[in-house]
């Protein structure tokens, strides 16, 4: 489950440290401020990455999802693009349950 959802939030910070420029120039956010925003769930979608060992990595995940799909009403695509990265974040938890089960029950 940890691989499969870290590779969501990698992919995520991306996306959300790609949609600085936008900000600043199609929504006319201030650049302190888009910066601010958006580099900073960046920066918590890597430490919740970090942090997948632990229920606070994904506590934080999910906070990054609400803060992704959040990002639309500044920048209206991230509401498909947050929803996207929502639904492959819920993707990865129940199929790396799913993985994580099987691989027990087999070896188990």
């Amino acid at each position: 489950m940890r691989s499969l959802a870290s590779i969501v939030l990698a992919f995520e910070a991306l996306v959300i440290a790609l949609a600085t420029p936008v900000m600043i120039s199609i929504a006319d956010v201030r650049p302190a401020v888009a910066l601010s925003v958006c580099l900073g769930l960046a920066v918590l979608a890597l430490v919740a990455t970090g942090l997948l060992r632990s229920q606070v990595g994904y506590a934080l995940g999910w906070v990054v999802q609400v803060g992704a799909v959040g990002l639309g009403f500044v920048v209206p695509v991230m509401f498909v693009l947050g929803l996207a990265f929502a639904s492959f974040w819920v993707a990865a938890i129940v199929l790396g349950r799913r993985i994580e089960a099987a691989k027990q029950a087999h070896t188990g």
